[in-house]
């Protein structure tokens, strides 16, 4: 006998493919399971065992933005799973928290089996790969608000520090100095503008060979978020860090002053690194100005760490033997809170 689809699926949201799809997954996400998750998914709410006495919650949410068009452009979808995760890990890194759990939302027009499985492969394997467990999340259908085969993915991160070991930015001082790691590419921020000039302006497609470069648009436009939490957390454990910033939305102008004290400014050298040829054929071909390329984009570094002067070679040795490249690129001056960009 011929099932007969019901008026929900006819009017584009078909629940009994979405519960398949979930059950279809259950055994991805259940993998990401940690000793303290309490719950497989599917209960209204994720279970997690309570952090031990002292210790405090670190919970940020963000989206992948943008990016996602150039997903869907390209058809690759295993990727921005990986964004959206080592994104808000980051996040909570730069006070001193360590992953715990995390939560997804995904958001489409109609339910897409196949590529709701290739974006929960990538948040299951950055998951792993940062020992934090996916609790739950929420898959919606919602036909006449998202474009047909688009989708929107945001995250939900908890993580947890001891309150004493909590970095805030307070012990900055004039001296220090700021050791910057180096990011996979735009990360998650700048695609309205990125995708404008390299579809619109160059007249790119997205198979097409970024010029200067070896990649083409789909590969540099995709490429990973990078998640800093290994090294770092290596260097947390060796040398005191004064402050951290995770350069996103706002670039160099607004997130490094988040962290830092109202007496102390930061100069950044961008004579200390070569920005990456993707950054240079944005700004060049859209006729950016440069200041703006360090405020829209992170221009190569995706994460930076305040130090004392006397520990910059200590923690540069212990992310060189930790596989992650750095650099100092800049200084603590005393003056009004914000950031000088030299040369």
């Amino acid at each position: 006998m011929q099932r007969t689809k019901s008026a929900y699926a006819a009017a584009g949201v078909d629940i009994g493919a979405k519960m398949a799809a979930l059950a279809a997954v259950r055994g991805m996400v259940r993998a990401t399971a940690t000793p303290a998750a309490l719950s497989d998914i599917g209960l209204f709410g994720g279970l997690f065992a309570a952090p031990g006495k002292g210790k405090v919650l670190v919970a940020s949410t963000d989206g992948v933005g943008t990016k996602l068009k150039v997903a869907a452009l390209a058809g690759v979808h295993t990727t921005v799973g990986r964004d959206i995760v080592n994104h808000c890990v980051n996040d909570i890194l730069v006070q001193g928290a360590m992953p715990l759990f995390f939560l997804d939302y995904i958001g489409s027009s109609t339910f897409m089996p196949a590529v709701f499985r290739d974006v929960l492969a990538g948040l299951c394997r950055a998951c792993r790969e940062n020992h934090c467990a996916l609790l739950g999340g929420e898959t919606a259908e919602m036909p006449g608000l998202y474009p047909p085969g688009e989708y929107d993915l945001v995250g939900t991160i908890v993580g947890v520090a001891d309150r004493q070991d909590i970095i805030t930015g307070r012990a900055v001082r004039p001296g220090d100095v700021i050791v910057g790691l180096p990011s996979t590419g735009l990360h998650t921020n700048g695609y309205s503008l990125a995708r404008k000039v390299v579809f619109e302006q160059a007249g790119l497609g997205i198979r097409d060979r970024i010029p200067g470069t070896r990649r083409t648009v789909a590969d540099a436009l995709l490429a990973v978020h990078r998640s800093y939490l290994r090294p770092v957390a290596r260097v947390m454990r060796r040398v005191r860090i004064r402050a951290m910033a995770h350069i996103t939305g706002g670039g160099f102008p607004d997130n490094i002053p988040r962290v830092l004290p109202d007496d102390c400014v930061a100069v950044v050298d961008r004579g200390t690194w070569r920005v990456p040829a993707l950054f240079r054929f944005i700004q060049d071909r859209g006729a950016v100005d440069r200041d703006e390329m360090y405020r829209v984009f992170n221009m190569g570094i995706g994460y930076v760490l305040i130090v004392r002067r006397n520990d910059a070679d200590r923690a540069a040795a212990i992310l060189r033997a930790a596989g992650q490249p750095s650099r100092v690129m800049g200084r603590i001056e005393k003056g009004r809170r914000g950031v000088i960009l030299a040369n």
